[in-house]
């Protein structure tokens, strides 16, 4: 079923959710900074077009979808984590490479922890199942995020 922006036809509605170049540039350099590794490359989606696949060198990690419904253009990244909760930290600081990546509780939430790196949010890692044998990270990115870049 083809989502359809008031006013628009289906195909301009259609183009509005593409990640353009100069978004993926940005994007990856946010990703870059926030996760603390140069090797991140953001580029079009293969299994969908609307959507940014996000590498690791060669390796794909993760996907950014578009998210543009109450008129402000955001993004949502995510990446799948397939090791439980007590090699969480340790497996992301090897994956990219870092020593800044820390793993934060959050209160009273036992089913989730935050992702820092140094002093700043990144995002909050899940789990996926009740026995936390795999976790997925999910980060908001607003427009203002990537202003910078």
């Amino acid at each position: 079923m083809e989502c359809q922006l008031p006013g628009l036809g289906p195909d301009l509605a259609s183009a509005e959710r593409i990640v353009d170049k100069a978004e993926l540039r940005k994007l990856q350099e946010f990703l870059r900074k926030s996760l603390g590794n140069q090797g991140i490359k953001v580029t079009p989606g293969k299994i969908d077009s609307d959507d940014a696949d996000v590498y690791l060198g060669e390796r794909r990690i993760g996907v950014i979808t578009v998210d543009d419904e109450d008129g402000d253009r955001s993004f949502a990244f995510e990446m799948k984590i397939p090791v439980e909760r007590p090699v969480l930290q340790d497996y992301l600081r090897r994956l990219f490479e870092t020593d800044r990546l820390k793993i934060v509780p959050r209160g009273r939430k036992n089913d989730s922890v935050e992702l820092v790196s140094g002093e700043d949010f990144v995002g909050v890692i899940s789990a996926d199942d009740p026995k936390a044998k795999s976790f997925t990270l999910q980060m908001a990115i607003l427009d203002i995020d990537l202003e910078e870049f």
